[in-house]
């Protein structure tokens, strides 16, 4: 791997993470490896702007988010949307980092292809690609075409489509695509699990599964 500097891309995850677990990992360490990436920044939201409350509360999920994270260089939490009491819309948390970090880093925001597809309903969507390149995290066997994506947004891909050697040599603009590990694990199916009083051990870190349990959290959550 080349030596890093202060222009190597950081990878930005957002998420619930309610509860955080091994495929939003997976995701984080592909990205890291497969993009160049510095490190990525793992980032719960603290009020959801296109969802219903989470089934535990910001902090829980912050300290879910640390436990997972701790032992892994790779990664790093923020916890600014959780200490925030504005509702967690991507452009600002980038608008933030951009003043954090200069003009000139870098920045990658991964997505899942549902996301990525979903883009045209996100707040002042189309002012991500101003703040840092988008990287859409792809299945084998799931097709991912501009034609199956709404216009405006196909658009954007057939004008910013990029290639990984591309995401050090600008902030942001780009749009590309790298393939995944797929693996079958849902925060859903987890709360489930724990509402019924099963054991979610092995899809997710060990020291997030004593957490919930240490802090009954999910208990009775049918959803």
């Amino acid at each position: 791997m080349p030596p890093q500097t202060e222009l190597t891309p950081l990878g930005i995850l957002g998420g619930t993470f309610d509860p955080i677990h091994f495929g939003h990992l997976r995701l984080a360490e592909e990205a890291h490896a497969q993009l160049g990436l510095a490190r990525v920044r793992l980032i719960p939201a603290g009020r959801p702007a296109h969802r219903g409350a989470p089934g535990a509360g910001a902090a829980h999920r912050l300290a879910m988010t640390r436990l997972a994270a701790a032992a892994n260089p790779h990664l790093e939490v923020d916890a600014a949307e959780v200490l925030s009491d504005a509702p967690s819309y991507t452009v600002p948390t980038l608008e933030r980092l951009r003043s954090e970090l200069g003009a000139a880093r870098p920045l990658v925001l991964l997505l899942g292809a549902d996301a990525f597809a979903g883009l045209p309903s996100w707040h002042r969507w189309e002012t991500l690609f101003a703040l840092a390149h988008i990287a859409v995290a792809t299945r084998p066997g799931h097709s991912f075409e501009p034609e199956a994506l709404a216009p405006e947004l196909a658009e954007h891909c057939r004008r910013r489509a990029g290639e990984v050697a591309q995401l050090a040599e600008a902030p942001g603009g780009l749009i590309l695509r790298f393939p995944i590990t797929p693996l079958d694990i849902s925060a859903t199916a987890i709360r489930a699990q724990c509402a019924c009083h099963e054991s979610p051990r092995y899809l997710l870190p060990d020291g997030v599964v004593d957490y919930i349990a240490q802090h009954r959290l999910y208990a009775g959550d049918a959803n």
